[in-house]
């Protein structure tokens, strides 16, 4: 009975081990219900449209300075007496005057001596403010390069504006500065690299040639220019026409790609990156698509928008969408060496919407450093006659 009991116990511990090794199956867990969707993000509204000219961005009658100074009154004084026969017929685009507004400012003008300038502007013109009045100006200077009237070894054309450069309507409805291709349908004109190619080789609008294609894309941002050949002679040019491809700043695309620093973009820095990059630089240049093409320039100059000579330290280009060209502008900015009376006789490519100014600084080395290194923002005001003012608060 004892041995039976036993080979029962022993039956039974053997049982349990063998209940004690068995894999026991994991419980049964319901499958995770499916995470919730997220919430679709709210559609961003679009943009503002800019405003379409200074009357839409809006105007603001403000006090003139108490003090303006008497050397910058001067300069602008005759920057403004030679704007006006062209300003008193030109049509206004900004929407701020109308023809006649400047008849008696311009004939005033004449008989102002030059130590009365400042309390010209000051007393004679209303003041305003377009939009905020948050300014930003660069600058430009009149370049001289190395060239050649005849073609040599190494040098690249200066081009005429081509004949076949028109303003026409593409298929996508598109109008602007085109030409006819072979169908003689209107599409986009050639852009700097297929001109640089040779797209307009053998045509006989070489205006003439120059020794450095770096000097000669920097003549082109200038816009105008004085060419000195070899034997000592110097051919002044001026802008004449663009192809009508988009200006593409190089500065901010180093800036962009962190190959230059912010505030380290300045022409000089820029001229030295593409120098010491060769095959990149040249890249980089005809990633700017537009190109200019120049005419030889015989009376003053160089030339403004305007048609008139601009001055150093005395004209500024601007947009007419927003400055009245010829129009007196006050600008403070952080770089002081730019703040003080200007005349509105310019326009450039990128120099686009309210308040945004390119500064004019002649010819030289003095010129050409202090409008190579020139991105200062600051706060502008426009000058216009009197009346105008109050006329643009009460429109609608």
């Amino acid at each position: 009975m004892r041995a039976a009991l036993r080979a029962l116990s022993l039956a039974s511990l053997a049982l349990l081990a063998a209940c004690a090794t068995r894999p026991v199956p994991p419980p049964s867990v319901p499958p995770a219900a499916p995470a919730p969707a997220p919430p679709a993000p709210a559609p961003t509204p679009p943009a503002p449209p800019p405003p379409a000219n200074a009357l839409a961005a809006g105007v603001t009658l403000v006090s003139a300075p108490a003090l303006l100074p008497e050397a910058d009154a001067a300069r602008a004084l005759g920057a403004f007496r030679t704007s006006c026969p062209v300003l008193m017929r030109r049509e206004d685009k900004s929407g701020l005057t109308r023809p006649g507004d400047w008849n008696q400012l311009c004939a005033a003008a004449s008989s102002v001596p030059l130590d009365g300038a400042a309390s010209f502007f000051r007393d004679r013109f209303d003041w305003v403010r377009i939009g905020e009045g948050k300014a930003f100006a660069t600058g430009y200077y009149e370049p001289e390069l190395a060239g050649s009237r005849t073609p040599l070894p190494g040098y690249v054309p200066i081009y005429r504006v081509p004949t076949d450069l028109v303003r026409c309507t593409r298929a996508d409805g598109g109008t602007g500065r085109g030409r006819y291709d072979e169908n003689n349908q209107c599409v986009l004109y050639y852009t700097r690299a297929e001109i640089e190619d040779g797209a307009l080789a053998n045509k006989g609008l070489e205006l003439a040639w120059a020794a450095d294609p770096v000097e000669l894309f920097f003549l082109q941002i200038q816009g105008s220019g004085r060419i000195r050949m070899a034997d000592g002679s110097v051919m002044r040019v001026g802008y004449a026409d663009q192809n009508g491809r988009d200006y593409i700043a190089i500065g901010r695309l180093l800036r962009e790609r962190g190959i230059l620093p912010p505030g380290g973009a300045s022409m000089q820095a820029i001229v030295d990156w593409i120098r010491a990059n060769p095959d990149q630089g040249r890249a980089l240049m005809r990633e700017n698509l537009s190109y200019i093409f120049f005419r030889e320039l015989t009376g003053p100059g160089p030339l403004g928008a305007m048609g008139v000579a601009v001055t150093p330290r005395a004209s500024v280009a601007a947009d007419p969408l927003f400055v009245p060209l010829g129009a007196p502008v006050f600008l403070t900015m952080d770089r002081r060496e730019a703040s003080g009376i200007w005349v509105a006789q310019d326009t450039g490519g990128a120099i686009k919407g309210a308040n945004r100014f390119d500064t004019f600084w002649g010819a030289g080395p003095y010129a050409t450093s202090i409008a190579g290194g020139m991105a200062s923002p600051g706060s502008a005001l426009i000058l216009l006659p009197k009346g105008a003012a109050a006329r643009a608060l009460t429109r609608p």
